[in-house]
């Protein structure tokens, strides 16, 4: 039965697109398509379509603002979910006394909720200025840099499990590493954040600060999807090395496979220019790590995601 005319949403609240320019969603811009799309409107929507997937087996993929991914050429697979709509872009902040929490839903845009908390005078995500992602997206990462990462702000994350059921984690219960959350659910709801009352001043001057730091060391005007490799780490010195720095020593800065290439302002951006395809960048993304591994014997892994027709969701 096709996936178009099943029963796993015509009676749910949501809007369906076939064939969707998926590629095209994200920040590389290029890429394959979606064999179906879906916008729920309501979280009771997300939920069902939820449970549904995986008693059917239909793979399952959540969309953020698309800042780190790369969609294969053949695009993929199942059903990609996007949380785009109202009720998935709410942030709210508690009603009494002074604001010291914040929820918001996975949809919000970091950047934009980060602002406003600015705005309002309150630290917590200031750290993560310049990152761009959605805050589900962010979660599940555990978006971060030289400033710091989310994981320090969050004090409960809501996830919606493989049988739709809704469950809340206490910041306790969760571990995040770098670049990475041990949260098992593959949906992420909402997240609330710990926030701290600060001069508005002197907040809003940390947070250009740290712009003008990423805009002198990053391409943040090229069409890439922000780090292409994780640090990894090394055993010998027991520390994490520099991706961007290994990648500079191997002497591939420039380096072009097709329209991929790395970019000469930071060595771990992979830039796509027109022309440029996903399989461009995946082959360029493992020449970097054979060279790398070849010279300094530490194996790259990517940051970037890749989303394959066939994979696993």
């Amino acid at each position: 039965m096709s996936l178009s005319s099943s029963s796993l949403f015509s009676d749910l609240d949501v809007e369906v697109i076939p064939d969707a320019p998926l590629g095209a969603m994200t920040w590389y811009g290029i890429g394959g398509r979606a064999d179906l799309l879906v916008r729920p409107r309501t979280v009771v929507a997300l939920e069902t379509l939820a449970r549904r997937c995986a008693r059917s087996g239909t793979p399952l993929r959540v969309l953020g603002n698309g800042a780190n991914l790369l969609v294969a050429d053949e695009g993929v697979d199942g059903i990609v979910v996007r949380l785009d709509q109202p009720v998935f872009r709410e942030v709210r902040y508690n009603q009494t006394g002074e604001i010291q929490l914040m929820r918001a839903m996975a949809g919000a845009d970091l950047a934009k909720t980060l602002m406003e908390t600015v705005r309002r005078g309150m630290d917590g995500l200031v750290p993560l200025a310049g990152i761009p992602a959605s805050i589900g997206g962010a979660i599940r990462m555990n978006a971060g840099g030289a400033y710091g990462a989310i994981a320090e702000a969050v004090d409960s994350v809501t996830c919606i499990s493989r049988n739709g059921r809704r469950v809340t984690y206490p910041a306790s219960e969760l571990v995040f590493d770098y670049r990475s959350t041990n949260i098992p659910d593959p949906i992420i709801l909402a997240a609330v954040f710990r926030l701290v009352p600060d001069d508005p001043v002197r907040v809003r001057a940390r947070v250009k600060e740290i712009f003008e730091y990423k805009k002198s060391t990053q391409p943040l005007a090229d069409h890439s999807a922000g780090c292409a490799f994780k640090n990894p780490f090394d055993p010998v010195q027991e520390e994490r090395r520099s991706a961007g720095r290994l990648i500079d020593e191997a002497g591939l800065k420039g380096l072009r496979i097709g329209g991929a290439t790395i970019s000469r302002h930071h060595a771990n951006f992979i830039v796509a220019e027109p022309g440029a395809s996903a399989s461009d960048v995946e082959q360029l993304l493992a020449e970097v790590r054979r060279r790398v591994f070849e010279r300094s014997g530490l194996e790259l892994e990517e940051e970037v995601v890749i989303w394959r027709r066939g994979d696993p969701s």
